[in-house]
C-alpha cells in the first residue's frame, strides 16, 4: 500500500499536470469531465488529504466535516466564491487560488468582448449568415467607437488595470475608475486613470467594464438602478462573476434601450443563461471563457498544483488563501 497522501483532481485538467500530481500523491483524476454533485463530490474526498478543484466545485462547511482528513484545496482559478474560506480557515484547511497568471490573457478577452460589444460583431455576423445581407446602407450595424471614448472600469485590480492600459495607450480612451481604494498616483498617472465615484462612472462611462470579485456585497453592483443610471448609448461587459451584474435587469434594459449593447462572459446561475437574454440580439454571450488562451489555462493548471505539492509536502504554497493556517 502506497504512503503517498491521497488526492482528487476534481475536473480534467492536462493530463502532464495529473501525471506531474501522480509523483507525489496517489491521485484519482476525473479523464471524463463529469460534474460531481455535492454528494458525490463529498464521497469522492473520503480519504483526500488534498482536492484540485475549479469553480464547479462547492466546498462548504458541510462537506469539509464530513471530510476531517482534508489538508488543502487548491482552486484553479483567480476567484475563490465557491470555497468558504472561514470554514477551511476554522479547520486549518489550506485555500489557494491562482492569481496573476491569468491577468494579461484576461484583459486581452475583456478588451475584445467590449469591442465586439461596442461594434455590434456578432450581431452583424448573425445578419450574414441568416442570408439577410443583400445592399449597402450607411446605418448598418452602426455600433460606437472606443477611440477616444470614455472608458469606466468597476474594480480596478490587476484584470481592470490591464484593460485600463489597453484603453488609454493604445485608443486613447479617457479612463476612470471606481474602486474599494483609490490606486497609488504612479499607478494612475501612466494610464492617465481618474477615480471617481459609482455614479460618476455609472454616468460619464460610454463603455463600463465590470472587473470585482464576487462577494455578498458586491451582488447586484449593477442593477436597474444602476443601468438607468447610464447613458442610452453605452455598453456594458462583464467578466467578473455572474451574480455582480442583475441579468433580469440587465434584459430588460437592452430590451427597452436604456442601454445600447452588452458583452457577458459571466452569468447568474451559470451554465444556465437567463433566456431573455438569449432572446436579444444586441447582447454578445460567451461560456466564461476570458482565460482560456492554452498558455493561460496551463499555467494555472501548473500554479494550482504548485499549491497543492506545497501544502501536502512541507513547502510554502505560492499563492494560499489563507496564509494563517501555515502555521498550524
Amino acid at each position: 500500500m502506497s504512503d503517498k497522501p491521497a488526492v482528487l483532481v476534481a475536473r480534467k485538467v492536462f493530463p502532464e499536470v495529473v501525471q506531474r500530481l501522480a509523483q507525489h500523491f496517489e491521485v484519482e483524476d476525473n479523464p471524463t469531465d463529469h460534474i460531481h454533485s455535492p454528494d458525490e463530490l463529498r464521497a469522492r474526498l473520503q480519504g483526500k488529504a488534498g482536492a484540485f478543484v475549479t469553480l464547479s466545485e462547492r466546498i462548504d462547511a458541510a462537506l469539509l466535516d464530513a471530510n476531517p482528513q482534508l489538508r488543502a484545496v487548491c482552486n484553479m482559478a483567480v476567484g475563490y466564491n465557491n470555497i468558504d474560506v472561514g470554514a477551511c480557515s476554522a479547520r486549518g484547511v489550506l485555500v489557494s487560488n491562482t492569481p496573476d497568471v491569468l491577468t494579461e490573457t484576461t484583459a486581452d478577452f475583456g478588451f475584445a468582448l467590449m469591442m465586439a460589444t461596442a461594434r455590434r460583431i456578432t450581431e452583424s455576423e448573425r445578419f450574414l449568415r441568416e442570408g439577410r445581407w443583400d445592399r449597402w446602407a450607411y446605418d448598418m450595424f452602426a455600433g460606437s467607437d472606443l477611440h477616444g471614448a470614455t472608458l469606466g472600469i468597476l474594480g480596478m485590480g490587476r484584470i481592470g488595470q490591464g484593460i485600463a492600459r489597453r484603453g488609454a495607450l493604445g485608443f486613447g480612451m479617457q479612463v476612470i475608475y471606481h474602486n474599494r481604494s483609490r490606486l497609488p498616483a504612479d499607478q494612475e498617472a501612466p494610464i492617465g486613470a481618474r477615480y471617481v465615484d459609482k455614479e460618476t462612472l455609472l454616468r460619464e462611462a460610454d463603455h463600463l467594464v465590470v472587473v470585482v470579485p464576487y462577494s455578498p456585497q458586491t451582488h447586484h453592483a449593477i442593477g436597474a438602478a444602476e443601468l438607468a443610471r447610464m447613458k442610452p448609448s453605452a455598453t456594458l461587459t462583464n467578466i467578473a462573476r455572474g451574480g455582480v451584474v442583475d441579468d433580469a435587469a440587465l434584459a430588460q434594459a437592452l430590451a427597452q434601450g436604456r442601454i445600447a449593447a452588452a458583452g457577458l462572459d459571466v452569468f447568474e446561475g451559470e451554465p444556465q443563461v437567463h433566456p431573455q437574454l438569449l432572446a436579444q440580439r444586441n447582447v454578445v454571450l460567451t461560456p466564461h471563457i476570458a482565460s482560456a488562451s492554452v498558455a493561460t489555462r496551463r499555467a494555472m493548471a501548473d500554479l494550482a498544483a504548485d499549491n497543492l505539492i506545497a501544502a501536502l509536502t512541507g513547502g510554502v504554497p505560492p499563492t494560499p488563501v489563507n496564509a494563517q493556517v501555515l502555521g498550524r
